[in-house]
């Protein structure tokens, strides 16, 4: 059993890891690259979209993943705990970041309603771009170091 959810909390960590990493060098340069009335609607509505089931499982998923192989490895202590410690930690630092830097940016664009009623999308956007995308880079750094962390405390040893 504690194989079993080291395994898959590093699977569910690898999956939010590389959906920050492809958001941090696809999405957002390539949005950088588009006109204020197409940025903010593309953003809104994928603020929107990605709220599914898929992505919430991996989200949360990763973190109760990670605790349950964390429980399940302080019996045996060690490295392979060590190291999921480690994980834990820097998994909840993307938590905090998510949840106290990116989503009230989410909230904030979305609040300003459909794209065809906002004033002025210039200023809507400047407020959220920069910022949204420099925390984005930041979750997507604590994840990858969350999913290394994993990968070593699987390859310390069968636990």
């Amino acid at each position: 059993m504690r194989t079993l959810s080291l395994a898959a909390a590093t699977v569910a960590t690898g999956l939010m890891a590389g959906l920050f990493f492809a958001y941090a060098c696809s999405v957002v340069p390539g949005l950088a690259a588009v006109d204020d009335r197409t940025f903010v609607g593309t953003m809104q509505s994928i603020n929107r979209r990605i709220l599914n089931g898929w992505f919430v499982a991996a989200f949360l998923g990763a973190v109760l993943l990670i605790g349950l192989a964390v429980a399940l490895h302080v019996t045996v202590g060690g490295r392979v705990l060590a190291w999921t410690v480690a994980a834990l930690v820097s998994y909840g630092a993307t938590l905090l970041i998510t949840m106290r830097c990116n989503v009230p940016l989410n909230d904030r664009l979305d609040a300003a309603g459909p794209v065809d009623r906002i004033a002025d999308l210039r200023v809507l956007r400047d407020g959220f771009e920069v910022t949204w995308a420099r925390w984005n880079l930041a979750r997507t750094v604590t994840t990858v170091v969350a999913f290394a962390c994993l990968v070593a405390a699987l390859a310390t040893g069968r636990s």
